[in-house]
């Protein structure tokens, strides 16, 4: 088994803890820019690794009542359905022996930069998702809510399948957004409890097509776990009005590197 998998389990595990996302984000990008690894077999891997990693937070926030079910089976309603076609039209590319790497690479840009703006106008997200005020918003805001998060898991499905990449800052983004009156922690665990299966396909789809490093994810796990711990003690010395601009701005030249 490769060290540096391990260091780079560690390094992306530290991140994640420290600023609470950036997992996909950083871990692909790294695989593919870092170690060569051909980006089919990045986001395959990547996506295994999270749902393991995630997986051990879902229990938490179950306990601490921090999920909304509903809110989750609206999103699954449209992400596994979006996952499980991605998975089949990619298995068939696979099997007709087309190289679809630009498509990932591009996927992959698209949600880099789209999680980067999240990252940096998040206030301004939060912001706009308060302002209800008026009575003829609130009714449509409400009557759009339910169709609208069922779409948006959708989206979250495809980009995932093909990027690793948007469950995390895109999901938080849109939960805030279409769901204002949910607390912080709320919309942390409910991201959460969505992502884990939706990766979890995604990731056993890329195993059935051969495109998971079972050596690659080992090495992964054993660095990820102290990581996240060092990285959730780091974090509390770190205000995020530091953290987060810094995350958003590498994420988003990493974004444009894979577009050019």
């Amino acid at each position: 088994m490769d060290l540096a998998y391990t260091i780079a389990g560690f390094t992306v595990g530290f991140i994640v803890g420290m600023t609470g996302v950036g997992g996909g984000s950083l871990m692909t990008p790294i695989l593919v820019l870092g170690f060569g690894i051909n980006p089919v077999i990045a986001v395959g891997t990547d996506l295994l690794y999270a749902a393991i990693t995630k997986s051990t937070g879902i229990l938490f926030h179950h306990k601490h009542r921090n999920i909304h079910w509903d809110v989750v089976k609206r999103l699954a309603m449209g992400s596994i359905p979006a996952t499980i076609i991605a998975i089949v039209i990619l298995k068939r590319i696979h099997d007709a022996g087309y190289n679809y790497d630009r498509l990932i690479t591009t996927t992959l840009s698209i949600a880099l930069i789209l999680t980067s703006l999240v990252l940096i106008f998040k206030t301004r997200i939060k912001k706009i998702s308060e302002q209800e005020n008026l009575a003829a918003v609130r009714t449509v805001h409400r009557k759009i809510r339910k169709p609208m998060t069922v779409c948006c898991g959708a989206m979250i499905g495809i980009l995932v399948t093909l990027s690793s990449v948007g469950a995390g800052a895109l999901g938080a983004a849109i939960l805030l957004f279409l769901h204002p009156g949910l607390r912080t922690i709320a919309i942390v665990g409910t991201d959460l409890a969505h992502a884990v299966p939706i990766t979890l396909i995604a990731g056993l789809g890329h195993s059935y097509m051969g495109t998971v490093d079972f050596t690659l994810l080992i090495g992964l796990l054993i660095g990820s776990i102290p990581g996240i711990y060092l990285g959730s003690k780091a974090g509390t010395a770190l205000p995020e009005r530091i953290t987060r601009p810094v995350l958003a701005s590498m994420l988003f030249l990493i974004g444009v590197k894979f577009a050019f």
